[in-house]
């Protein structure tokens, strides 16, 4: 499976963010650590989810860039 994670840069770390999957989130110091530690929160989030007998969602969410001429 492959889901979009959103990671944005907070005072003093990073946090991340799965749009598909709600309450998924991680932070880190570094992008590098925040993008393990969402990775880790994915899989702990969908092991929960089958656990309570949930469907595993189906990764829906998109990812662009726009371009604009400011």
């Amino acid at each position: 499976m492959r889901f979009a994670v959103v990671i944005e840069q907070a005072r003093g770390n990073y946090s991340a963010y799965v749009p598909d999957l709600p309450g998924c989130v991680a932070t880190g110091s570094t992008i590098e650590e925040v993008e393990t530690q969402i990775r880790e929160a994915i899989t702990f989030h969908l092991e929960g989810l089958r656990e309570d007998g949930i469907s595993l969602p189906h990764p829906a969410s998109q990812v662009e860039y726009v371009e604009i001429t400011a």
